[in-house]
């Protein structure tokens, strides 16, 4: 008898839990102490969708509370189950009324899908962030480099959260903004005396266009001198000259080396070719004295013409003279 009565307390103690986890009583006496209109049976079928009634009905008690009363509990539950984080949603759509701000519960729920923080969204649109950019390196025309470093404040744009860019894009447009200052300015201390002009050229060209956000201001934090990038560049081009000359003189002395061993060549070949013609000089007088076109006395004649040339020419050229009979000497004895 105590055992089935101990056994029927647990059953009966499980069934009371099993009733209050699929009908939350406790949950729906509190939404209707709060003025929200739900029933048992929605709370019960909410279970068998597996949506949690705790974060609906929460999220209805709190825009219940603060006057919105558009919002509908199947829109809540779609959000949900949609993947969306209903608890933000409803935050964002308090926060955007309390401050005057446009915000529907169908945009909030699309920035919110799109996975973007709407809460976030609502309180940088009230107040605005400050975005610090990294350091952005650009030359002026005088090759002067700047390092300059950038603060701009944004306010979020509510209707450009769905398909609008992010951060990274404006960090991204304010600094070729300000490369494209510095790069147009003459010299590097206009930018120095007038870092404000920088702010103003960037602002002008609307940089936030097609992005979540309003640019307010663009403050410059910080400018700092570089390098002399052009003098560097100066330096490597006429580092780069130097070595283009001294290719091409390398270029030059190796063909004007070539071509004065070509002409050597050709010297010798011509030498050669006097050495072999002055060998059938003596064949061709032998051939002449047996044919009979030359006779003795025009042998003796062409030798005295011989020896008057020699003598002219140990006169005018001593040494060249002794030179040439010495090699005839030699010549003669071979």
């Amino acid at each position: 008898m105590t055992i089935l009565s101990i056994a029927g307390v647990i059953v009966l103690v499980a069934l009371v839990i099993l009733f209050f986890y699929y009908v939350p009583f406790f949950l729906w006496l509190s939404a209707k102490v709060s003025g929200v209109d739900i029933s048992l049976i929605q709370l019960f079928l909410m279970r068998i969708r597996k949506v949690p009634p705790t974060i609906i009905v929460n999220a209805m008690i709190e825009a219940h509370k603060a006057g919105l009363k558009s919002i509908r509990r199947d829109d809540l539950e779609a959000h949900y189950l949609a993947g969306g984080n209903v608890v933000r949603v409803v935050h964002a759509l308090v926060s955007s009324s309390k401050a005057n701000i446009d915000l529907s519960f169908q945009m909030a729920t699309a920035i919110d899908l799109a996975g973007r923080d709407v809460d976030e969204a609502v309180q940088m649109s009230v107040n605005p962030k400050v975005i610090d950019t990294p350091i952005v390196s650009s030359v002026a025309k005088d090759g002067i480099q700047l390092l300059v470093k950038a603060r701009v404040t944004v306010r979020a744009n509510i209707k450009q959260l769905v398909g609008g860019a992010g951060e990274e894009t404006v960090l991204a447009r304010v600094g070729e903004g300000i490369v494209s200052s510095i790069g147009s300015s003459e010299t590097h201390k206009q930018v120095l005396e007038h870092p404000d002009s920088i702010s103003k050229l960037v602002l002008s060209k609307g940089l936030d266009a097609g992005t979540a956000f309003e640019i307010l201001s663009i403050d410059i934090a910080d400018v700092d001198v570089g390098k002399n990038i052009g003098a560097t560049l100066q330096m490597d081009q006429a580092e780069a000259d130097k070595n283009i000359a001294q290719a091409r003189a390398e270029s030059r002395r190796a063909m004007a080396v070539a071509e004065e061993q070509e002409m050597r060549a050709k010297a010798q070949e011509a030498r050669a070719k006097v050495i072999e013609a002055e060998a059938e000089v003596p064949l061709a007088m032998a051939e002449a004295f047996r044919s009979g076109n030359l006779g003795i006395m025009d042998y003796y004649k062409m030798k005295n013409i011989e020896a008057d040339t020699q003598m002219r020419e140990a006169i005018a050229k001593p040494a060249a003279a002794a030179k040439a009979a010495e090699k005839k000497e030699k010549k003669d004895k071979q």
